[in-house]
């Protein structure tokens, strides 16, 4: 703990470890600065670097590009391997665990030691690792990397420490288990064929050892031969040469047959006794044509055959279907006796397994499920039932459903929203699922002492919002909203629809929640804005629609001040706020040359519609187009429910809207909220042309404008979903789109529309003057392109950091791009030039550049309620809007809101003139408050009502409000309060109402801050910060002393930047692929609280004894419990591997192994001493049944005796 006290006493002093000098200079990068402060403050600061740790705790989703699959039938846990090196472990539901190759390679197939805790992964970079998983987190034990050969294919047998491992050049290698360590026994190709064969038989897809003998393996090789190789004579049994290729070979249980599914769609059945020919061919798919020929059919990529003791067996591949029948799904087939099922699936088949009863490939399987991996799905079919219906599954594997492009993570969220969400939500569930209990039950999980509410909230291409239960490290969907209902479908003849082309015109881009009101906000692509009320009840409602004109005129210059990085200005002189407009709703119009104008993009329902219960709307606000250009997206947004207001604003200006009275109260461009406090000299500019003149210029591709647009708007959260990451793809791309250039974070073509900053266009009659929107030469401005991507802005001080920077930008934009500059990579020329060339460009929204950007338009970035002070002299805290722009400004806007019930629903809400200005470095992205004890003021808010309840004579519904006045846990009354700005650049901490700057830090020089917030943890707050460059940073608060600094991961992907958000509690999320949510946490309690929460995926679990074969079966079936591997493929009999074959890795083994070694010596006698008393009573059990049989012998030898004596004079008739 340490006490930080500031006193201003005509004398400026530092902080600990800092430097002296005047707030207005700001500070070196990690060294805060103190100012003056108007009264002594006093904060206690208990957070420490010791209370932060940054680790992954557990990943949602279904895994992204998957490869492979593996099932333990013992343990029933189910694995699932992906293109990226990652491996997913699922068990019971919360038993889920997420680990990753340290090479990235793919994972090319995946092998169980069933029962013994670990897994075989082989690689795309030919390399084998054993995962321990008796830990909660596993980590490699051993690695085995292939030098001179490609693995295709591994089998294990059930009990057995020797692993095959076969090759692309046809060879197959053993593999020592417990040792990781290369067999000397090898079978090479060329030995397996005859010698008379004369072409390679190609690389090795199958391996299997016969029911019926373990010493007999079955080779198969991809060309189409086949050979069963006898281990201990070292000898081909048969060989089978077929003319088609071989995808997958499957045993009978008995193992005197097997089948092979092939290329050309057949499925081929061989007997032992006759390997000349196939006993029989079927083509499942393939029908008799009129010719009498066959269907040609697509190749069956694998094949299962299980037998069953009450029914015909199974016979389940994937594949196979015709090639004339354009358009069918994937699909899986069961063939069960002569009834055939063709299931098909929404997605691409990777790979399945069948389920059964027994581990042991020599007993009657009896299959119960099929477990299918899809591209995008996992699904689980029911084999008992005779419709075949699939499982539910409990794991939230359809967060993809749609596209993800926006999140929000709540923790510690009011306990009753979790439960009233689920009611909610569970009316709505699919039916038609098996009534099994889902087969995949493995592993153990218990609820950690550590546990709170939490709720994430993902927003969709489609328009639709999923809300998640998030509480204990689990993910379960409570309630789905979709936001498409509110409006009218586009009719396909519809001239709008058609101008749109948009397929996802409802895409989310951001939300705003409040779980203490259920107030919901939404905010999509086609600049609209959905309020949403809860209520428990359905209803018939009519959503009620606002139309904002938010479209300025002129296009002003700004240049940066001298005083630009001063914290704070002067005293604005009193000046009449501008009179704000409510455009009325009214159909579209054109303009007399034929433009769209004032209309908006979407059609909100009018009629009357029945409701469910949930969230319902209740008001809906759209920005309207202007002379035939779209509105601006939307780049900010806040709403308070205390206040009943609900504040947004874009490149244009804000506009705040009444929700309870449905009116607009403002709506203002930028720069009419600066009033005479504006930090920028505005340079005229040289007066328009003639709109007929430019008009050629103007309306060039206005037909297919508002298509474009969109459809490069879409590729913003299409980049989250794209399947395949190839930087050529985009830089084909970028070749291709010479129309659009990007400088500083913009996106421009001919036909967009351009960012304006001025006075916002005021409704007019139609004999009223009409501007044009665009002058001569004006670079257009690209719709916004993301919710959770905010434009961002690097230093460039030469063309290589400038090439990079606009790579970095593109990525997270999702757009592609194009710059002049990229045809002259070898000649660097400064940015006049380059302006000169390229008559002019969209401009970067950081002030920290805007000596090199002479042309800077700014936006609204961020927006906050709260009770502060709009002025100096303020007495006491009022109602504020505060306002963050892309320059790094901070406005304050006193509001004024009747307090009285009755009064608040009729008399309107008046905005005073703009107050305070305060100043950072970079766009500015946060704002929290703070008492001057250091405590969190939280936002005021209106407890939940529910609007459709039944009337109560004796108790109206009134609004009840919860306040947090700065002064309230103070012990002065108005003493003030804190608060904190964080911008891309830099964090400042003011004091209000007298707005001097207290503490500044610059975050960072040679990156920018991409995420920000003021969070809760350890009962006290700080600032957590996610930076361009990776790395996650924590300041204490209020002094901004850097607490944690971890390079987390390098931002390669840019869907991270747009997913990544902070909670309380030390927890964060970002969208790690498109089908993915990984959650992370940097509190040290947390961490070491982890293991405890995590699920085990092992359990001691008795390994189920093989069933009596007989003793006739056994005698004249051969033993293959008589065969020892390690007498054949020992050191002593096959001696050692080739050292240049392969080379063995060690592992690390994890922390937690490493800990358990070092501390759990007790636990490891405890066990052995266990394994020692099985053993001694296996041992006596045998005993026993030693001295048993020894009875019966004695007992039947003597009965043998006697009946030899008795019959010993007897005469043979006389029998």
């Amino acid at each position: 703990m340490k006490k930080f006290r500031k006193v201003l006493d005509g004398l400026t002093t530092s902080s600990p470890g800092g430097t002296i000098g005047s707030p207005s200079c700001g500070s070196a990068a990690g060294t805060p600065t103190a100012a003056p402060t108007p009264k002594e403050i006093d904060v206690q600061e208990t957070l420490v670097s010791e209370n932060f740790q940054l680790c992954k705790t557990v990943r949602h989703g279904f895994p992204y590009q998957p490869t492979a699959l593996a099932f333990d039938p013992v343990q029933k846990i189910l694995a699932i391997g992906s293109r990226s090196g990652g491996v997913r472990i699922l068990g019971r539901p919360g038993v889920d665990c997420y680990c990753q190759h340290e090479s990235g390679a793919a994972v090319l197939q995946l092998q169980f030691l069933i029962n013994e805790g670990a897994l075989v992964t082989a690689c795309a970079d030919d390399t084998l690792h054993l995962w321990n998983l008796r830990q909660r987190r596993p980590a490699v034990l051993h690695s085995l990397k292939f030098n001179r050969e490609r693995i295709t294919f591994c089998h294990l047998p059930f009990q057995s420490k020797w692993l095959y491992v076969g090759t692309e050049r046809g060879n197959t290698h053993i593999v020592n288990i417990e040792s990781f360590i290369l067999s000397g026994y090898v079978i090479m190709w060329n030995k397996a064929i005859e010698l008379s064969t004369k072409t390679h038989p190609g690389p090795v897809v199958h391996l299997s050892d016969s029911p019926k003998d373990e010493g007999k393996l079955l080779i198969g090789f991809e060309g189409g031969t086949i050979v069963q190789w006898d281990l201990r004579a070292k000898k081909a049994d048969f060989r089978i040469y077929y003319d088609e290729a071989i995808h997958s070979v499957s045993w009978h249980h008995e193992g005197k047959q097997f089948m092979c599914s092939h290329s050309d769609g057949s499925l081929t059945l061989w007997n032992l006794r006759n390997t000349t020919k196939p006993f029989q061919v079927t083509f499942p798919h393939g029908k008799i044509q009129k010719d009498g020929r066959k269907e040609s059919c697509k190749p069956i990529l694998k094949v299962e055959y299980k037998t069953s003791r009450s029914s015909e067996p199974f016979v389940i591949f994937s594949g196979g279907l015709s090639y004339d029948k354009a358009g069918r799904r994937p699909a899986l087939t069961i063939m069960h006796g002569k009834a055939i099922t063709v299931l098909e699936m929404d997605h691409p088949i990777v790979e399945f397994m069948v389920l059964c009863e027994t581990p042991y490939n020599n007993e009657v399987q009896e299959p119960y499920a099929v477990v299918v991996l899809l591209e995008k799905d996992l699904i689980v079919v029911d084999l008992t039932q005779s419709n075949y219906p699939v499982f539910e599954n409990p794991y939230p594997m359809d967060i993809h459903e749609s596209p993800v492009t926006c999140t929000a993570y709540f923790a510690d969220c009011p306990p009753d929203i979790i439960p009233i969400l689920y009611s909610i939500g569970a009316k709505h569930k699919k039916t038609g699922y098996s009534q099994k209990e889902w087969p995949v039950g493995g592993g153990t999980w218990t609820l950690g002492s550590h546990t709170y509410s939490e709720i994430i909230i993902t927003g969709h291409a489609d328009g639709s919002i999923k809300f998640w239960d998030a509480s204990a490290f689990t993910l379960q969907m409570l309630y789905k909203l979709k936001t498409s209902k509110v409006f009218e479908k586009p009719k396909p003849g519809d001239g709008r629809a058609a101008e749109m082309g948009e397929d996802d015109p409802f895409a989310v881009q951001m939300v705003s929640w409040c779980p203490h009101s259920r107030i919901f906000c939404v905010v999509g692509i086609s600049a609209h804005i959905i309020l949403y009320r809860f209520s428990k009840y359905e209803a018939n409602t009519q959503t009620v629609s606002l139309e904002v004109r938010l479209q300025c005129e002129p296009e002003d210059i700004i240049t940066p001040s001298e005083n630009e990085n001063n914290p704070c200005f002067s005293e604005p002189t009193s000046h009449s706020p501008q009179t704000h407009y409510q455009h009325p709703v009214s159909p579209g119009s054109r303009t007399p040359d034929g433009a769209k104008d004032s209309v908006p993009s979407l059609k909100v329902k009018e009629k009357m519609v029945r409701v469910p219960p949930g969230y319902q709307s209740d008001l809906v606000i759209q920005l309207l187009w202007v002379d035939g250009e779209p509105p601006q997206q939307i780049t900010s947004l806040d709403i308070n429910s205390a206040y009943g207001l609900l504040a947004f604003g874009n490149c244009n200006g804000l506009a705040v809207v009444d929700y309870l009275q449905k009116t607009v109260i403002l709506c203002i461009s930028t720069l009419d909220l600066y009033g005479a406090t504006d930090p920028y000299q505005r340079l005229t500019r040289s007066p328009r042309r003639n709109r007929q003149s430019t008009s050629e210029h103007c309306m060039r591709g206005l037909s297919n404008f508002y298509s474009d647009s969109k459809k490069r708007i879409r590729t913003s959260y299409q980049s989250l979903t794209e399947l395949t990451d190839n930087q050529q793809s985009i830089d084909m791309e970028r070749s291709k789109s010479p129309t659009s250039d990007h400088v500083n974070g913009h996106c421009t073509s001919p036909t967009s529309q351009p960012c304006s900053a001025g006075k916002p266009r005021i409704p007019m009659g139609p004999e009223g003057p009409r501007l044009t929107r665009r002058g001569p030469g004006r670079p257009p401005f690209r719709k916004a392109q993301s919710a959770a991507c905010m434009e961002i802005s690097l230093p460039v001080s030469h063309t290589e950091g400038h090439a990079s920077r606009r790579a970095m930008l593109q990525q997270l934009h999702g757009v592609t791009m194009y710059s002049h500059d990229e045809h002259h990579t070898t000649t660097s020329y400064c940015w006049n030039e380059r302006e000169s060339r390229e008559n002019s460009f969209s401009r970067s929204r950081s002030s920290s550049v805007s000596s090199i950007d002479r042309d800077t338009k700014e936006a609204i970035t961020t927006l906050q309620f709260g009770e502060s002070y709009g002025r100096k002299h303020d007495a006491l805290p009022t109602p504020c809007l505060w306002v963050g722009t892309s320059l790094g400004v901070v406005i304050l806007i006193p509001l004024s809101i009747p307090t009285d019930h009755e009064e608040r629903m009729e008399d309107p809400v008046t905005v005073g003139p703009s107050g305070a200005v305060l100043m950072l470095k970079g766009s500015v992205l946060r704002f929290a408050f703070l008492d001057c004890n250091g405590a969190l003021i939280q936002s005021p808010y209106e407890v939940w009502r529910d609007l459709n309840a039944p009337e109560d004579p004796d108790r109206p519904r009134r609004r009840k409000l919860v306040h947090f006045s700065p002064s309230s846990s103070q012990d002065a009354f108005g003493e003030g309060h804190l608060a904190v700005v964080c911008s891309e650049r830099q964090a400042k901490v003011f004091l209000m109402p007298s707005q001097s700057c207290l503490f500044v830090h610059n975050i960072t020089e040679s990156s920018f801050v991409l995420r920000a917030d003021v969070v809760s943890l350890c009962n006290s707050v700080c600032l957590a910060c996610f930076c361009a460059n990776g790395h996650v940073m924590t300041l204490s608060l209020p002094s901004l002393r850097p607490l944690m600094d971890v390079n987390y991961l390098p931002l390669t992907d840019m869907r991270i930047a747009r997913t990544f958000c902070f909670t309380n509690e030390g927890q964060a999320l970002y969208l790690s692929s498109p089908t993915e949510i990984q959650r992370i946490t940097y509190s040290q309690e947390m961490c070491d609280n982890l293991q405890e929460m995590l699920g085990e995926l092992f359990t001691p679990i008795e390994t189920p004894e093989a069933q009596n074969r007989g003793f006739l079966k056994g005698f004249f079936g051969g033993n293959a419990h008589t065969f020892d591997r390690e007498e054949l493929f020992g050191e002593a009999a096959a001696g050692k591997a080739s050292r240049s074959l392969a080379q063995h890795i060690p592992g690390q083994g994890g922390v937690e192994g490493m800990k358990v070694a070092a501390s759990g010596v007790v636990g490891d006698l405890a066990r052995a001493r266990i394994a020692l008393d099985e053993r001694g009573q296996r041992l006596g059990e045998l005993e026993e049944r030693t001295a048993l049989m020894m009875t019966s012998a004695e007992t039947f030898s003597k009965h043998a005796h006697e009946l030899m004596l008795k019959c010993k004079d007897k005469k043979w008739y006389q029998f």
